[in-house]
């Protein structure tokens, strides 16, 4: 009898899961074509304003890949993913520099390429920790099939977080410059590229000094850069 029940519960789990990677994938594919209504961490944002003095929401506009002069994304790629056309979503030279880096920590740090931080932005929640990164990993090579190079490049510009309540390039550019993304030059391009390791706490208008290295190999690099 238990037996019974336990099998029962296993069938009822595998179904479960079964529905809810099929609903994923179906997400997926609608991501493919339309621009997503929002992000988990947008809504997580909003909540946690409620109790700070932190915007949880300022502004999110969505501009098409094709309207960017073409040094915006190369800074961003450069900054954020060096192999992004290298890789199917997980760069597992990345991969394995973090796990052995995780010997040494108490969290995963690295590693992320700029697939997996788009499936973490539109799927799942901030923060680091092991299961999280695992998910990411599984997840990542399947989006960046389905979406293809140019489809999560434009999806990650456009849902990645760029300050407080600051979500996408175009909200980017608007706020720290007072112009559209399309109006962008380069080095407001390659400064906007340099915060996004902690853009919650980095400014492109002043940049403390690890920023501002940043900020010069982007521009020195992000023309070689090559883009779906």
């Amino acid at each position: 009898m238990r037996g019974a029940k336990k099998r029962k519960t296993g069938k009822r789990i595998k179904e479960a899961l079964c529905i809810a990677l099929a609903a994923w994938l179906f997400v997926v594919l609608v991501y493919r074509i339309i621009r997503p209504p929002g992000t988990p961490l947008m809504i997580i944002r909003s909540v946690q304003s409620f109790w700070s003095s932190h915007d949880g929401f300022r502004s999110w506009e969505w501009v098409p890949l094709r309207a960017l002069p073409v040094f915006v994304p190369q800074a961003i790629v450069t900054a954020e993913d060096a192999r992004f056309m290298e890789h199917w979503g997980v760069d597992l030279a990345a991969v394995g520099d973090a796990i052995d880096a995780a010997g040494k920590q108490s969290r995963i740090r690295g590693a992320s390429t700029i697939t997996m931080q788009t499936v973490k932005n539109l799927f799942l929640w901030p923060g680091r920790s092991y299961v999280r990164k695992i998910v990411e990993w599984c997840m990542a090579p399947i989006a960046g099939f389905v979406w293809g190079k140019r489809r999560t490049l434009e999806l990650y510009v456009n849902v990645i977080e760029w300050g407080e309540g600051i979500y996408g390039i175009e909200s980017a550019a608007r706020h720290y410059f007072k112009k559209t993304a399309a109006q962008l030059s380069l080095r407001e391009a390659a400064a906007l590229a340099a915060i996004l390791p902690n853009p919650r706490r980095l400014s492109p208008v002043h940049m403390v000094q690890s920023t501002r290295r940043r900020y010069e190999r982007i521009l020195k690099e992000s023309s070689s850069v090559r883009l779906p």
